[in-house]
């Protein structure tokens, strides 16, 4: 029991940010690009209870964490309503506009890791922030890499469906309804760790190493 609500506190702050300024990314720049819908509704906010989802924030990640031993967590909030027909132009800005998530959880994972090499450098051992340095970035990493899957409604399926020619982002379009539940499940085969995160993640984190590194140097 103590060990479960240890790792509930290690995860608490790293998987609320991520999924709650992934959240107010879309709608701060759906914002930039001309539709408001979000910013009216008071979803361009780092308030957590303005973006939890019961099943997505809550349950399904904690399903998943327990049949997987540990070694995965997906969850999702509720989406930031974006009416793409507002946008300037909604193809290409609604690229932007799903790009904003996945791109705002690589940033706060190279925050994370850039807070470890400084708890590092100062000298702090402290284990509980040291793992929650390291939780940050690979919650932010799995959950970037996770939207990026090229399937709706994920964000990776609307970046594809704006490239595709029109027939072929209807053929795409058709499956968002089950599009959660094949990620889910491909998820519990384990096909979608190994084909899609798992390399991913070495390439974020050789990335992140990349970016980080002068910083390391200097501290």
């Amino acid at each position: 029991m103590n060990d479960l609500i240890q790792t509930i506190a290690v995860y608490a702050l790293p998987v609320l940010f991520s999924i709650t300024l992934h959240e107010a990314a879309h709608g701060y720049v759906a914002r930039i690009f001309g539709d408001s819908t979000a910013y009216s509704m008071g979803r361009v906010s780092v308030n957590p209870l303005n973006h939890i989802d019961p099943l997505g924030t809550i349950a399904i990640p904690l399903l998943i964490y327990f049949a997987t031993g540990g070694a995965f967590l997906f969850g999702y909030a509720k989406p930031v309503p974006v009416a793409f027909d507002k946008l300037r132009n909604p193809r290409w800005h609604g690229v932007w506009v799903s790009l904003a998530g996945p791109g705002c959880n690589f940033i706060q994972a190279v925050l994370w890791a850039l807070w470890g090499i400084v708890l590092h450098a100062v000298g702090m051992t402290e284990p509980f922030l040291v793992l929650m340095a390291a939780v940050g970035v690979s919650v932010n990493l799995v959950f970037c890499i996770l939207n990026l899957f090229p399937l709706l409604p994920l964000d990776g399926g609307r970046i594809l469906s704006a490239l595709l020619p029109a027939r072929y982002a209807l053929v795409l379009a058709r499956l968002e309804p089950y599009g959660l539940w094949i990620v889910i499940a491909l998820i519990a085969t384990g096909l979608l760790g190994k084909l899609w995160v798992s390399p991913l993640m070495a390439l974020g984190n050789a990335l992140i190493q990349i970016l980080l590194t002068p910083v390391a140097v200097l501290l």
